[in-house]
């Protein structure tokens, strides 16, 4: 019964909302209106659950005294203080969790995201390295891109109208493919998921 109920669930409010999308009724919009509204509540049990998993392990390793449990003390302050600012002070502008959020979450991020410049380079000189036609191709079509977007080349029009056409024909061609493939992935997991052929979100047996 610890499993067959999760599966009935899914598999009722599955049906609803395919039923709700294909076959639009009054009766099947007010009931994907009350799921939407059930969704929210959810939510936000689901995060007071993953906020006690969160404290749960870090606060293990810290008493464990584990390799790094200093950055588990660091991540279970910065929960609580970030939470606390939130609750006194309120999310407004002008506010101790914007000033925290916008003085130090910010750029601490942008940081992070800067470090990824340095895998990009060195992935991109592996990658366009012209051993063959295709890599060459690769390397032409990345270099009319970078030269058509930048300010410099987007003032020359061959560069510009080059770089457009490889956005809009090339590439678009093989990322339509790529959508493809992941709505019909999509479609196939869901379905699976929905009929309770794969069970994996129903944890261990």
């Amino acid at each position: 019964m610890r499993r067959t109920f999760p599966i009935l669930v899914c598999f009722s409010f599955g049906m609803t909302m395919l039923v709700q999308f294909f076959v639009p009724s009054k009766l099947s919009t007010d009931a994907y209106n009350e799921i939407t509204n059930w969704v929210q509540i959810i939510y936000a049990f689901a995060l007071i659950v993953g906020v006690v998993g969160l404290l749960k392990y870090h606060f293990s390793r810290v008493s464990r005294r584990e390799r790094g449990w200093f950055y588990n003390l660091v991540t279970v302050a910065s929960l609580i203080v970030m939470s606390l600012l939130g609750f006194i002070g309120g999310r407004g502008d002008g506010g101790s969790f914007m000033w925290v959020f916008n003085n130090m979450m910010a750029p601490m991020q942008a940081t992070v995201f800067s470090l990824l410049a340095f895998f990009v380079a060195s992935a991109a000189y592996r990658g366009f390295l012209a051993r063959n036609l295709e890599a060459f191709l690769l390397l032409f079509s990345a270099v009319m891109i970078m030269f058509g977007i930048a300010s410099v080349g987007n003032a020359i029009p061959p560069f510009s109208d080059i770089a457009n056409w490889i956005l809009i024909n090339p590439s678009m061609t093989a990322r339509r493919g790529i959508f493809i493939g992941v709505g019909l992935g999509t479609i196939a997991v869901s379905l699976r998921v929905i009929l309770g052929v794969e069970r994996t979100y129903l944890g261990k047996e």
